[in-house]
């Protein structure tokens, strides 16, 4: 059976409240064993952390999304330094900008942004990054915090191709989500056609980007398996072959053992 890793997904989002083990069952089901579960305030992170302690195959990454940047004070930078000790936290996140909604003014979100980069060194961690219409931003950013390789993933990857190649050389992860499944994202790809096997991650960001054939439908984790299939289709390869190596790039880039 093959073995999948959803990157990103949100399990502690209230659209799964109570039944967590159920979505964790039929993830199962589908391959799914692995999920990183990805907070953005203080009740997020927590829920992630909650999860994370409670399922064996569940972890945590913890941070302040740019929405609830505004929000980031001296009180919630101590309460993330402090959850970024706790067991099965595996990275930083999710974290970045977010120009659409705009729900926190932008050069706060760029100022919280740096400001947890630094933090995610200061921890040796990894960051998950959220960029909504904010790529040159969220690249001069990423480039300016001289982050090691392998330490940045680029959640749910939703660019250009010229693109590609400028996160790449950032040492980048690009993570696809169901977006790469949707009939009007040839342009993504194109992207994921240029992304070398070694750099790709798979994810849900469930309840969200439900991938095709479920579009219209809430997304969930076992969903992944999907994402996983589509790729496989746009590259002409098996899907145990995507299924594997985006599992093994997971396990590297979160810095986690395979259990078997």
């Amino acid at each position: 059976m093959v073995k999948v890793f959803d990157s990103h997904t949100h399990l502690n989002d209230e659209a799964f409240l109570g039944k967590e083990a159920d979505y964790i069952k039929h993830a199962e089901q589908l391959g799914v064993v692995k999920m990183a579960i990805v907070g953005s305030n203080t009740q997020l992170n927590q829920g992630a952390l909650e999860l994370a302690a409670h399922f064996p195959q569940l972890y945590a990454i913890v941070g302040w999304h740019p929405e609830d940047s505004k929000n980031f004070d001296a009180e919630a930078e101590k309460e993330l330094r402090q959850q970024l000790t706790q067991p099965k936290v595996i990275a930083v996140g999710e974290i970045g900008l977010d120009y659409h909604w705009d729900t926190s003014p932008r050069d706060v979100q760029r100022r919280v942004f740096a400001e947890q980069l630094e933090i995610a060194q200061e921890f040796n961690l990894p960051v998950s990054i959220h960029s909504r219409e904010a790529l040159q931003d969220t690249y001069d950013i990423l480039q300016a915090a001289n982050l090691a390789d392998g330490k940045i993933i680029m959640h749910s990857f939703n660019a250009e191709p010229e693109w590609v190649a400028k996160f790449l050389n950032l040492g980048a992860y690009l993570s696809y989500s169901g977006v790469v499944t949707f009939k009007n994202a040839d342009y993504l790809r194109e992207s994921l056609k240029q992304t070398p096997l070694d750099k790709l991650l798979v994810e849900t960001d469930a309840p969200y980007l439900t991938p095709m054939p479920f579009r219209g439908k809430q997304n969930e984790p076992g969903f992944s398996y999907y994402v996983a299939a589509g790729i496989a289709q746009t590259l002409g390869l098996p899907v145990a072959t995507i299924a594997q190596q985006t599992y093994r790039n997971a396990l590297e880039v979160f810095n986690l053992e395979d259990e078997g």
